[in-house]
C-alpha cells in the first residue's frame, strides 16, 4: 500500500509561534490548553515544565502565564494582569484580527454576527470584544431566529469552511441595508483544506490526524469523508486498526494545524508496520 501525505498539512504559523513562546518560557503556565493537542501539551509539560491552569483561580499570584493561541476573553485578560505576574501573549495574530474588528465595528454601532461555534474558546474571546449586540451562529436556521438591526458586521471563526461562510454572507446581504463582511478565515486553513480535498478524491483511505477538540481537524475530516468514505480522525497511533487498511492501495495522510510532525511520523511508522 502506498502512503501519500497531503501537500499542505499540520502546524500553522500561529501554532508554531505559540509552541516556540512556551518553550522559551519554561516553568510558565498556560490559561487553558495552549493548542488543541493533548500529546503536544504533555510534551511541553515534560520537557519544559509548562503547566496548565484551567481557570483564573488556578493561576498563581506573580507567576508567568502564556495566553493560548485561541485567545481569552477580554475581562479574563484584565483579571490575569491584576495578578501581577508576567503575561505572555501567544494569541494567534489571525485570531487577534477578528477581536479588533469586532471591537471597532461594535463601537460604530453595528450588530456583530460571528460565523462560528459559540462554545469554542476562540469565539468566546472574540465575542468579549463587542460592546453591543453580538451573536455566534453555525447555520442559516440560527440566523433566521435573530432580530438584527439594519447595520451588520460579519466575521468568521478562523477555521471554518469558506463555502459555508459564503452561504451566510449570501443570506445576510439582501436582508440588510449595510453588511460589512470581513474574511477572517486563516490562509493556512484554506491551504490545508484544499490539499486534503485533492488527496481524498484519489485515496482509498484517509487518516486525519489531530486533537479530538480541534475545530480545524474536524473540518478536515468532514471534507475527507465527503470524498473518501473510509476517512478516520485519530489523535495517536494507538487508535489505528489494521483492518482499516485491508485491500487499500493508497492511504492519504493529513493533519490539523495543532498537530506536530513527531506525532505524524509516529502514525505513518505504525501504518507501515501493518505491511498491508
Amino acid at each position: 500500500m502506498e502512503i501519500e501525505v497531503a501537500k499542505s498539512y499540520g502546524f500553522c504559523f500561529g501554532v508554531k509561534r505559540a509552541i516556540k513562546i512556551a518553550e522559551e518560557n519554561p516553568g510558565s503556565s498556560t490559561l487553558g490548553p495552549l493548542i488543541h493537542n493533548n500529546l503536544e501539551i504533555e510534551r511541553l509539560k515534560k520537557d519544559f515544565d509548562v503547566s496548565l491552569a484551567t481557570t483564573l483561580e488556578d493561576v498563581k499570584e506573580g507567576s508567568a502565564t502564556v495566553i493560548r493561541t485561541h485567545g481569552i476573553p477580554k475581562n479574563d485578560l484584565a483579571k490575569l494582569k491584576e495578578k501581577g505576574g508576567e503575561v505572555i501573549d501567544a494569541t494567534c495574530p489571525f485570531v487577534t484580527k477578528p477581536q479588533q474588528i469586532v471591537e471597532q465595528m461594535s463601537e460604530e454601532g453595528y450588530d456583530i454576527v460571528i460565523f462560528g461555534d459559540v462554545n469554542h474558546p476562540e469565539i468566546k474571546g472574540v465575542m468579549s470584544y463587542a460592546s453591543g449586540p453580538v451573536f455566534a451562529v453555525l447555520s442559516i436556521e440560527e440566523l433566521q431566529k435573530l432580530h438584527l438591526r439594519e447595520r451588520v458586521a460579519l466575521v468568521a471563526q478562523t477555521t471554518r469552511k469558506i463555502e459555508e461562510y459564503n452561504r451566510v454572507i449570501a443570506y445576510l446581504v439582501p436582508r440588510h441595508k449595510e453588511v460589512r463582511v470581513f474574511n477572517t478565515i486563516c490562509n493556512a486553513t484554506f491551504e490545508n483544506q484544499d490539499a486534503a480535498r485533492d488527496l481524498a478524491q484519489r485515496a482509498d483511505i484517509m487518516i486525519v490526524i489531530g486533537g479530538k477538540q480541534s475545530s480545524n481537524t474536524k473540518q478536515l475530516h468532514s471534507i475527507c469523508k465527503s470524498h473518501c468514505p473510509d476517512s478516520y480522525h485519530i489523535e495517536s497511533k494507538e487508535e489505528l486498526q489494521k483492518e482499516w487498511f485491508a485491500g487499500k492501495k493508497l492511504c492519504g495522510i493529513t493533519a490539523g494545524a495543532s498537530t506536530p510532525e513527531w506525532i505524524i511520523e509516529e502514525i505513518i511508522g505504525k501504518i507501515r508496520e501493518f505491511k498491508v
